[in-house]
């Protein structure tokens, strides 16, 4: 399998007198957590900056001066129409799409949503990058496993057009491989994976060449970067190994949930932060710029014995407002804390990867009791220096408070200027 290694930014990419103008293309991440979050511990108590970060937030207590909390922001087509289709797979389907999700098992229903925003940006940023865009996901699919109607759509949240959604991708070997290698048949990409040698052996040679030519910090930069590489690839190699399995368990009401395929990791933790290594590396790489990724699904059976939390599945869990509850949100925001960090320690120019990002954390309810009225939202990077961070925003009660809005602005900082997205019009003010 031939192998190819994208290199992170360096100085010597660019002269230095002309470093200052360096833009580099900003990058999208859309990372999405179901069945929602305690409300009064995750919503500032003050809006503007100077804000105190509740409890299931403080992971970014490092990073508040990078982030926007917004408040009051609405996903009203998550509603029911009274069509059948359940409040879990109407929240997912309605995320990026903002569009209702009729039940397609109804007599002459089909399948219809809209492009989601993710590739409305691949359009215009990500067509010209190697991979235009990545869709992952660290739960399984639940096929049959939602509240009513139609569990299709609790699947994928990712549609290249209103019939045809994009898949997720659950295996961090898979993921590796689109990033670094050809791909190439399941035979070989299982040979690789009983190999003992490292994916950055057929790039050695040429990797010792061109740090050859490269200053002090640049080979430095090019050292930590294959590095960490090789770092997440021996990871991925330990993955799935035997041992107690953590995050998927079969329950009274779900006895088959199969057991994750080899190379998945058992515990839930490691396998969330190997997704999100392997989004840092795309973006640290230029290889894709655009990524979504699912921590979980809607309606979702995650355990979390890693967390002490292994008596009930996310799903029940998110109908209560217990310490377990809050201990679960809040592990969702420490990973994606991790992203942030990880993208903040990578520079370009005089900015970092986080500064040139734009990272979207939400729910599509705000509680699990399917509410949809008020979102938990958060925006993290600055979009190139398009986004004005550091602040909480609330919008409860001002007349534009849609979710779409708040697409449409961030299209617009990406260069695709649209009239309407989803049920909106209008820019959301402030973003």
């Amino acid at each position: 399998m031939s192998t190819t290694i994208a290199l992170p930014f360096l100085d010597a990419m660019v002269p230095a007198l002309s470093a200052r103008a360096l833009k580099p293309t900003p990058r999208f991440g859309f990372v999405y957590i179901a069945n929602g979050v305690i409300q009064n511990q995750w919503t500032p108590a003050t809006t503007g900056a100077g804000f105190e970060l509740p409890p299931t937030l403080q992971p970014f207590a490092n990073l508040r001066e990078k982030i926007s909390v917004l408040t009051g922001l609405s996903h009203l087509q998550a509603d029911t129409f009274g069509d059948g289709t359940g409040d879990h797979p109407r929240a997912s389907a309605v995320w990026l799409t903002g569009v209702h999700a009729y039940d397609r098992t109804q007599p002459g229903v089909e399948v219809k949503l809209a492009t989601t925003v993710d590739q409305l940006l691949v359009r215009e940023i990500g067509k010209s990058s190697r991979i235009p865009s990545i869709e992952m996901s660290v739960d399984f699919p639940t096929q049959g496993s939602c509240d009513s109607g139609d569990c299709f759509y609790v699947n994928t949240v990712s549609w290249r057009n209103e019939t045809t959604p994009n898949n997720t991708e659950s295996h961090p070997r898979i993921l590796f491989e689109r990033l670094f290698g050809d791909g190439g048949s399941a035979e070989a990409r299982q040979a690789r994976s009983q190999s003992e040698g490292s994916i950055l052996d057929s790039v050695r040679e040429e990797a010792n060449r061109v740090a050859s030519s490269l200053g002090r910090g640049d080979k430095t930069k090019l050292g930590e970067y294959l590095d960490s590489v090789r770092e997440v690839e021996q990871r991925i190699e330990n993955a799935g190994k035997k041992g107690e399995l953590q995050g998927w368990r079969p329950t009274l009401d779900k006895p088959n949930i199969p057991r994750p395929p080899d190379g998945i990791p058992q515990d839930i933790g490691e396998h969330m932060r190997l997704m999100a290594d392997i989004l840092v590396l795309g973006f640290q790489t230029d290889t894709t710029r655009i990524t979504t990724l699912k921590l979980n699904n809607d309606h979702s059976s995650l355990r979390f014995p890693n967390l002490g939390v292994d008596y009930m599945i996310h799903h029940l869990l998110s109908h209560s407002d217990t310490d377990d509850w809050l201990k679960v949100n809040r592990f969702f925001t420490e990973q994606v804390a991790y992203i942030a960090k990880k993208l903040d320690a990578v520079k370009e120019g005089e900015r970092t990867l986080l500064d040139n990002s734009m990272i979207l954390f939400m729910s599509s309810m705000m509680t699990g009791n399917h509410n949809n009225d008020q979102l938990p939202v958060v925006l993290l990077g600055r979009g190139g220096g398009k986004i004005k961070t550091g602040r909480s925003l609330d919008y409860l009660g001002k007349p534009n408070r849609k979710m779409c809005s708040l697409y449409l602005s961030l299209l617009g900082h990406a260069g695709v200027h649209l009239k309407e997205f989803g049920d909106s019009k209008e820019r959301l003010a402030e973003v």
